[in-house]
């Protein structure tokens, strides 16, 4: 019994290092639909996305049925509740994604409106994000998970300068047609962007529940600056 209770608690996590490759995946295509003007990779994001929320139903499933069928306790207790909130996380960073490619979808049919260099960035940093929280829970590294909560700071002012740099554009004299809404959809983008890393910073968190018991939700801040003692 113990040996195949500990072996659904492998297979969960393997599962769910899946789905956050795929995720991670989803990300990168759906920039790069926006940069590239690809409308292929539109239809690739927007496909594995029903995908990636099957997935997500079916390990929130499987936690349930090990909580129901082999009553864990202590670490074990944790190690599920912390794949639970993951697993959402994972599936909300995936709508992120899809919101993303909806907006490159009817960006791809307007003239572009200048040359992207802050999303991609933004982009980068965030998936970078995404990759650092899911091994800091594999390692059980609270360390590199204090260092992706940290990163959301740098993300968070990518957003801003985007935003100051999109109100330029849109209130320019010699303005174009649609260059308000297309404005408008970029800041969109660099907001779901944004959203993606908070959702990083939360699979991060977890690691500090999983390897120390603790909640740090509402004291960020203090638990990164542990980091720097």
């Amino acid at each position: 019994m113990e040996r195949r209770f500990d072996q659904q608690l492998d297979e969960l996590k393997q599962d769910l290092l899946k789905m956050g490759g795929a995720v991670e995946e989803s990300i990168e295509q759906a920039v790069r639909a926006l940069v590239d003007r690809d409308d292929e990779l539109v239809q690739a994001v927007l496909e594995g996305g029903k995908k990636i929320d099957d997935w997500e139903i079916g390990i929130e499933e499987s936690c349930l049925k090990v909580f129901a069928t082999q009553g864990p306790m202590a670490s074990d207790l944790r190690l599920l509740a912390c794949i639970l909130k993951i697993n959402e996380d994972l599936e909300r960073i995936n709508d992120e994604a899809v919101n993303i490619v909806q907006r490159a979808e009817v960006l791809n049919k307007m003239p572009l409106l200048k040359p992207l260099i802050d999303i991609p960035r933004m982009s980068e940093l965030a998936q970078s994000m995404v990759k650092d929280a899911l091994d800091a829970f594999v390692r059980r590294d609270v360390d590199l998970a204090r260092d992706v909560g940290q990163r959301d700071e740098e993300l968070d002012l990518l957003r801003d300068q985007i935003f100051r740099e999109l109100l330029t554009y849109m209130h320019a004299p010699s303005i174009g047609p649609d260059t308000i809404d297309r404005g408008i959809y970029l800041i969109l983008v660099s907001r779901h962007l944004e959203r993606i890393g908070d959702h990083a910073s939360n699979i991060a968190e977890n690691v500090a529940f999983l390897v120390e018991g603790r909640i740090v939700r509402h004291q960020k801040e203090e638990w990164w600056e542990e980091n720097d003692s």
